[in-house]
């Protein structure tokens, strides 16, 4: 890694030859609400309150009432028609602009890429981007038959622009089977791991406990993640009445946590804005590089269950971007709603799992607030880079089934050329497909499984992707007790079997 710089080195060190519509994150700020239902604050609330932190961060108090446009990662535990309007009010900002996403946790970094070259072009100087979940408020009151008393917008409030477009993910060969949740289909790609890596079932749950529990100690450290308690190796991977199994073979805190009420912002401006408002030069975070991409639509074409094309293209095109290679980055963000999206991801980027593969901690622990997880990541990253002027940062974003990514490479070091970004959505499209025989009955290899449990921790329902004598993939389903045992303690990828008309897996 290049030698570190003296704070006072930081910044603009060459201010003339700096392009003044250069785009800078300048703060970044994240809230947890752990309160009393009765007490909690409304997701627009928290916005407004990280917005305020983010505003302290950057040193700079003129910073909101300069906000020209508020950009709202999309939310799920309370809809509005415009929430950027809402936070507006609260911050006392007047934006020309108001805007949400689309679906997706890969919104943030690719809002971020898109207010970047906004602000490249002239068209922004100052904005905010920011989201906040409240969910585990709606769902504590949902379970005491309520719903949340939080104030509303006016009657035939406009809706505020949408940022992205609409992606379905579900192909009707999948949800004819049932297939259609992350907690389902996350444990499909980590068999397929599994089964490519040669692991048992039990090795394989050793090598997950080490991975999750050096996450949890991340989180340990982080003040802003939600569960700060480090678990050893033989805690995360050991089913318990309170770490049940979920989806084969993930335990509960292998997956994405969003019981949380969190919130979280970053302020955008260009480079002239940034002097013109007064933000210190040592609060400057440059964005240097970003990609975006998505992996074939459905993961019934996927080709295999266990790669992502589109991250091997657009991580490794965000790096050429930024002219540094993996083994040039100080610190890495990889998305973390299960252990297989960090996994496929570490091995299409060259990263080895023995590295650091989080600043947060991951979403099982420092909070998983649906779309807008890489906020966090991205307002955690900012000091860690300010304390390191020299060093580079990787934050990559996921939306759906391994299916939307996004990319953005971060430095306190100014960029020689600007802001570059690229789409390489031409280059993966171009990749194979594999088929999906809808409907199929008759003889089959097993490809990947995984067994969804009950509340209760009981097996209930196999779902296993398969392949047909033509290589097409096949959906099938068993809830037989034997093969549901057989299916978390033996290796079953590769047997053979067949589909019969009701959809159902007998092996041979």
């Amino acid at each position: 890694m290049p030698p570190k710089l003296r704070p006072r080195e930081l910044a603009y060190r060459a201010p003339v030859a700096l392009d003044p519509r250069t785009p800078v994150v300048v703060g970044g700020g994240q809230v947890n609400q752990k309160v009393a239902p009765e007490e909690a604050r409304p997701p627009v609330a928290l916005m407004a309150e990280a917005a305020r932190l983010a505003a302290d961060d950057a040193g700079a108090a003129g910073l909101l009432a300069a906000v020209e446009s508020v950009r709202v990662v999309m939310q799920l535990s309370r809809r509005y028609a415009d929430p950027g309007a809402l936070v507006a009010a609260d911050i006392g900002a007047a934006p020309r602009q108001t805007a949400v996403t689309t679906m997706g946790g890969n919104s943030p970094q690719t809002l971020v890429n898109a207010t970047a070259l906004s602000v490249q072009r002239g068209e922004l100087d100052v904005a905010l981007v920011c989201g906040a979940e409240a969910w585990r408020t709606r769902m504590a009151l949902r379970k005491a038959g309520r719903t949340p008393d939080w104030p509303g917008e006016p009657e035939g409030t406009p809706p505020a622009d949408v940022l992205g477009e609409e992606l379905v993910m579900n192909a009707p060969a999948e949800t004819d089977r049932g297939l259609f949740m992350p907690v389902q289909v996350y444990p499909l790609f980590e068999c397929a791991l599994r089964a490519g890596a040669g692991r048992t079932p039990a090795e394989h749950a050793d090598h997950l406990g080490r991975l999750w529990s050096r996450f949890s100690e991340v989180a340990a450290g982080n003040p802003a993640a939600w569960n700060r308690e480090a678990m050893t190796p033989e805690e995360v991977r050991t089913p318990t009445p309170a770490n049940r199994m979920v989806g084969f073979p993930y335990t509960k805190v292998m997956n994405s946590n969003n019981d949380v009420d969190q919130g979280s912002a970053l302020l955008i401006c260009s480079v002239e804005a940034a002097r013109r408002l007064g933000v210190p030069d040592d609060r400057c975070v440059f964005l240097h590089a970003g990609t975006d991409a998505h992996d074939h639509t459905f993961v019934s074409n996927r080709d295999d269950l266990r790669s992502s094309p589109a991250i091997r293209l657009a991580g490794g095109r965000v790096l050429e971007l930024a002219g540094i290679g993996v083994d040039d980055l100080a610190f890495v963000d990889l998305y973390s709603c299960f252990p297989s999206a960090v996994q496929v991801a570490a091995a299409e980027l060259g990263l080895g799992l023995d590295r650091q593969l989080t600043v947060t901690g991951g979403m099982s622990f420092a909070g998983g607030p649906w779309n807008d997880y890489v906020t966090h990541a991205i307002a955690t990253m900012l000091p860690l880079l300010r304390a390191e002027p020299s060093a580079w940062g990787l934050c990559t974003a996921n939306g759906g089934y391994l299916t939307k990514h996004s990319f953005g490479v971060y430095s306190a070091r100014p960029p020689g050329e600007g802001f570059r970004w690229e789409s390489v959505q031409d280059a993966v499209d171009a990749l194979p497909a594999r088929d999906v025989a809808e409907g199929f009955t008759g003889p089959v290899t097993v490809e990947a499984y995984t067994v969804v449990h009950e509340r209760d921790g009981s097996p209930g329902t196999a779902f296993v992707a398969c392949r047909t004598p033509e290589d097409g993939r096949a959906w099938a389903t068993s809830t037989d007790a034997d093969m549901l045992r057989a299916m978390t303690e033996e290796e079953l990828v590769g047997r053979h079997g067949e589909i019969d008309p009701d959809a159902v897996l007998h092996l041979s």
